[in-house]
């Protein structure tokens, strides 16, 4: 039930819980100014503090004066006062002329700047080109009054954004989080676990590395923006970082930049960035852009490596197709193939619904019976049931894994000892599935944690008779036997599960069915997991759907 907030300041109390938090629990990490501003804050008048938030959580750091119109905080100039006293807002911040027609109406532009009057209708756009090629003095930056100095308003300029972008990245340890993660916690939009907070529990445990999360985040952003590759990189430092948490940030952007070498084309540049990457997959673009660029023998020695030591399942797949190519191409003798385990397949003609309807709802209904019903599923049913059983596990307070009130999930899930650090508590989720405990273990979390987000549960996709038909159809040798391989590669392993399930609860068995429809195929990651369930001999089938008027 989602509720509604009767606290008129309710921003101002969450903005203060961040700075109460990183005041207590990294004061040591903050310069001068910085403990400066998180002891002064609560000193100010509680008006004067709403406006500084109000600020904050708009767009941008400059504002008029007269669109600062809260109830709750009445007089904007009274609290701005202070504001500028402190230091913390300036009152005659100079603005380039873009920045001005962003600020100001479009009557405003014409009464600052005679020449537009007889082009009133002309869009703001058409109006800025049309003062740019005047030749008239409009170059440098001025303060409003300068620009207009008939204008009733005053401009600030909101001088602690970086403090607060710092302070939000503290608290959060992201900067994909914002301050609306309270107000959706406080509507009910979102729940959390709570989680006891040590205080060895932080995300950053040097200054070094927020300045260095900051520059990297920066250095994505110019990226993203359009900025050359080139500039980007040159100020990406080249040497890894010894924080794992950096260093996986780092290595996603060079592999991100050698991809837009790759698809633009500059194979050398995108050969130089994937070789000094270490993030998951640039060993393997290596090796085909190698291919590309015309040389075989390298590519087929990275390959060599790739196959001693592979990264996990998805390069050893790769590396099965690509190998072959380059024995062809070096003239190297073939090598027997092993055996791929045998997947059950049936192909099916159905009439095509006259609505739009996706193939695997038309063949869910049509596979569908009282005694036998089938259920769209993917990746929900397996990952819920893996969340439910183990939820204590992933959820363990734990020094790194959580350092705020909003996460849904621990920040190493991906981390290579994400099992080993928990491995007396996954051990006992193990054990369970043997000894039969696991169904109340799972009932209970799902009655006691329902809607709390998590990175395994699908709530509103499981319900209580999708549940009940679950445990009582999947043989536990079966759960343990996925788990397992969920927790092989979490990052990989969570995806590519079959469309359907169908049960048969009265025989208390159970099949899984990935659809395909006419010109689909199968992914890889699919392929991996049906390759699995044929080795373990857990039921599984691919159907592939045609329509009736097609087919005939």
């Amino acid at each position: 039930m989602i509720r509604t907030l009767e606290n008129r300041f309710y921003y101002l109390d969450n903005f203060r819980t961040v700075v109460e938090s990183v005041r207590a629990r990294y004061r040591h990490l903050l310069s001068a100014d910085e403990q400066r501003f998180v002891d002064g804050f609560g000193a100010l008048p509680q008006v004067s503090q709403a406006l500084l938030v109000r600020m904050v959580m708009r767009k941008g750091e400059l504002f008029r004066l007269s669109k600062l119109k809260y109830d709750e905080i009445g007089c904007a100039r009274g609290a701005a006062k202070v504001l500028c006293d402190a230091g913390w807002l300036d009152t005659q911040p100079v603005i380039g002329i873009e920045q001005l027609f962003g600020l100001l109406t479009k009557g405003e532009i014409t009464d600052a700047f005679p020449l537009l009057r007889q082009n009133k209708g002309a869009r703001k756009s058409e109006q800025l080109a049309m003062l740019l090629d005047s030749g008239d003095d409009i170059d440098g930056a001025r303060t409003l009054s300068a620009w207009h100095p008939g204008i009733d308003d005053q401009l600030l300029q909101l001088r602690i954004a970086p403090l607060c972008d710092r302070m939000r990245l503290m608290f959060f340890g992201n900067l994909h989080q914002d301050w609306s993660e309270f107000v959706l916690s406080e509507l009910g939009i979102f729940k959390y676990e709570p989680v006891d907070l040590s205080p060895v529990s932080q995300g950053f445990s040097t200054r070094h590395e927020i300045d260095e999360y900051l520059h990297l985040h920066a250095c994505r952003e110019r990226f993203h923006n359009g900025e050359t590759p080139e500039a980007v990189v040159a100020d990406i430092p080249a040497a890894p970082y010894p924080n794992d948490w950096l260093e996986q940030r780092r290595s996603k952007l060079l592999f991100q930049i050698a991809q837009h070498y790759e698809r633009s084309g500059m194979l050398s540049d995108a050969l130089r960035h994937y070789a000094d990457c270490p993030w998951p997959g640039a060993r393997l673009r290596a090796v085909r852009v190698l291919e590309r660029c015309g040389q075989p023998a390298a590519a087929f020695e990275l390959a060599r490596q790739a196959e001693q030591q592979p990264e996990g399942e998805a390069e050893s797949q790769q590396l099965l197709r690509i190998m072959p190519r380059l024995r062809r191409q070096l003239g190297h003798g073939k090598i027997a193939a092993a055996s791929a385990p045998q997947i059950v397949q049936h192909a099916l003609i159905l009439p095509r619904p006259e609505q739009a309807l996706a193939v695997e709802a038309v063949l869910e209904a049509h596979l569908s019976r009282a005694d036998a019903p089938a259920v769209y599923v993917e990746n929900a049913l397996l990952n819920s049931l893996f969340g439910l059983l183990f939820w204590d596990a992933i959820f363990a307070p734990l020094p790194g894994a959580f350092f705020h009130p909003f996460q849904s999930g621990p920040a190493d899930l991906y981390s290579l000892d994400f099992r080993q650090r928990r491995a007396s508590r996954f051990d006992a989720g193990f054990a369970q599935l043997e000894s039969g405990e696991y169904r109340q273990t799972i009932l209970h979390n799902f009655a006691a944690k329902t809607n709390t987000q998590s990175p395994f549960v699908f709530w509103g996709i499981i319900d209580d008779a999708l549940l009940a038909m679950a445990l009582d159809c999947l043989p536990p040798q079966h759960l343990r036997k996925c788990f397992e391989r969920i927790l092989q590669d979490i990052r990989n392993n969570r995806s590519g599960l079959p469309d359907l399930i169908q049960f048969w609860p009265a025989e208390k068995r159970y099949r899984m069915i990935e659809v395909k429809g006419p010109g689909d195929r199968l992914q890889d990651n699919q392929i991996r997991w049906l390759h699995y369930f044929a080795e373990q001999q857990i039921p599984v089938t691919v159907c592939y759907v045609q329509w009736a008027q097609e087919a005939a």
